[in-house]
């Protein structure tokens, strides 16, 4: 699994980004937002299970409501073929940690001005 959230292209605001790396984009859109950390989070396919489109797009639909107020943007994550939507939502790691464990969800990619993209792993069993 781990290796397939590696393989993942993350984007929101037309700004990509990969596990490990920096993106100056990235960076630029959280000082002019005046965030300190945000994370890509998603409601869909939870436990990594694929699920119905409009399922996923309700699950979405609830996620936003959840994350009201501290949405950026949205976005898509996609890797060989695979494609799936998610937020890019402002917060601490707890926090996120939190809200992708309420939508069962395994992991979350967390960005922070200055620092690498990296990924919180292992939250559907916690």
């Amino acid at each position: 699994m781990r290796a397939a959230y590696l393989r993942t292209e993350y984007e929101a605001a037309g700004i990509v980004v990969r596990i490990g790396k920096r993106s100056a984009a990235m960076d630029a859109l959280l000082r002019a937002r005046r965030v300190r950390r945000a994370g890509f989070v998603t409601a869909w396919n939870p436990f990594s299970r694929r699920t119905p489109q409009g399922w996923n797009e309700r699950m979405n639909a609830r996620l936003r409501e959840v994350a009201r107020g501290r949405v950026l943007a949205e976005g898509w994550g996609s890797a060989r073929g695979w494609r799936e939507a998610h937020l890019l939502v402002a917060g601490n790691e707890r926090w996120l940690a939190c809200v992708a464990r309420r939508f069962r969800q395994n992991a979350f990619v967390m960005v922070a001005p200055g620092q690498p993209a990296r990924i919180v792993l292992g939250l559907a069993g916690r």
